[in-house]
């Protein structure tokens, strides 16, 4: 076996194969109308998701332990997962995908003998799963992908882009010599006071139980899903009205 172009993983990667730590995203997309499979298909392989090492990469270990990413050729067909039939009894596609989704994070780990993410379509219900393991990236960077696949309204050649935020405390006045000072003193004061509230924590406070808590084997335990809706309108009168604000 070939090794010598295997890449080690980040000690954030290493982190998230652990089993105490072990993290799979699943996003669920809704549409407003139903996507041919072929149609998926062909939006994955145009994006950016195919040409992405860590999205061709298997996650092997060698004879020491150590995690490694090896490069592979990519089947896209191993990746896509066609649901034509309901997946769920009812009307409510969004309670029907929240329980599928739930379901998913018990009961259907990715499959480590291909790249570690998988897009769902679940055609009935007019909505796109995508599944990436956290080792792959954070929520932005894989955010940043899914818009790889997307296309403009009005220029249908060109990927959605997102503007540069900039808050409120850029567009403040630089603060004076004073204010700086006083600015590091409270940064110091609060950090020693933060540290010190979390050493007498770890050392001396200990979890009360709950009927939330369960012992071993909890993470097997059935799950549940529940969504909120929030006016975006309402969420930027909130940012108008709160200092130093910022909506992502």
């Amino acid at each position: 076996m070939n090794t010598e172009h295997d890449e080690p993983l980040s000690p954030g990667g290493r982190l998230f194969v652990q089993p105490a730590t072990h993290q799979v995203i699943n996003t669920a997309f809704g549409l407003e109308r139903k996507i041919e499979p072929d149609a998926l298909l062909t939006a994955i392989s145009d994006s950016l998701i195919t040409k992405h090492p860590r999205f061709s990469s298997l996650l092997v270990t060698d004879s020491d332990g150590r995690e490694h990413w090896r490069k592979v050729k990519l089947d896209i067909h191993r990746h896509v997962i066609i649901r034509p039939d309901p997946v769920g009894e009812g009307d409510n596609n969004e309670e029907i995908v929240n329980d599928y989704l739930a379901d998913l994070a018990v009961s259907s780990p990715l499959d480590t003998n291909k790249p570690l993410w998988e897009f769902h379509l679940l055609t009935a219900h007019k909505c796109v799963v995508m599944r990436v393991h956290h080792a792959l990236g954070d929520g932005i960077s894989i955010v940043s992908l899914g818009i790889t696949m997307c296309r403009r309204l009005d220029d249908p050649e060109q990927t959605p882009t997102i503007e540069h935020l900039v808050s409120s405390a850029q567009k403040a006045k630089k603060p004076g010599r004073l204010e700086k000072i006083l600015k590091v003193l409270k940064m110091v004061w609060f950090s020693l006071m933060y540290a010190f509230e979390f050493i007498m924590r770890a050392v001396w406070v200990k979890d009360r139980k709950t009927v939330l808590r369960g012992g071993e084997g909890v993470e097997l335990w059935p799950r549940k899903i529940a969504t909120a809706k929030f006016s975006l309108q309402d969420m930027k009168t909130v940012k108008n009205v709160v200092t130093n604000a910022v909506i992502f």
